[in-house]
């Protein structure tokens, strides 16, 4: 898991996900699960769980990705420790994660995407990303 926003934003793996430990440990108590591929996260019931499964890549219904990034901004927007996940943590998590703090701090995705980049490995798929923008605009 790494942290985007210091006790307030991660993003990472499914695997980060199952280990509910350490997920625990950090004060995570929601968690936005984006990875189709994967089977669900049994959580104990005190962590708020958000399955939205979307593709690594174009084809995404709109209102999936809309549901996405506005549970992830509610979240943030009521300062609610959150860990956005998806298979590989490297680009539907980001993708999503900076698309909310965009409409959190009123600002570029684009921009927020670049400084998440900076903390770690990433790989947002173009068409991906492209999906996710068109959200945000409208």
């Amino acid at each position: 898991m790494r942290a985007i926003v210091r006790d307030l934003l991660w993003i990472g793996t499914a695997v980060d996900a199952c280990n509910i430990k350490a997920v625990l440990d950090l004060g995570i108590t929601a968690v936005v699960d984006l990875a189709i591929e994967e089977q669900p996260v049994l959580f104990p019931r005190e962590i708020i769980y958000c399955r939205v499964p979307m593709v690594d890549g174009g084809g995404n219904a709109p209102p999936i990705i809309r549901l996405a990034i506005d549970a992830t901004t509610t979240l943030l927007r009521f300062s609610v420790p959150t860990l956005v996940t998806c298979g590989g943590g490297m680009s539907r998590s980001p993708a999503v994660a900076a698309a909310a703090l965009a409409l959190v701090r009123g600002t570029s995705p684009d921009t927020i995407l670049e400084d998440i980049a900076k903390s770690g490995a990433h790989d947002v798929v173009p068409a991906l990303w492209a999906e996710i923008k068109a959200a945000v605009v409208s």
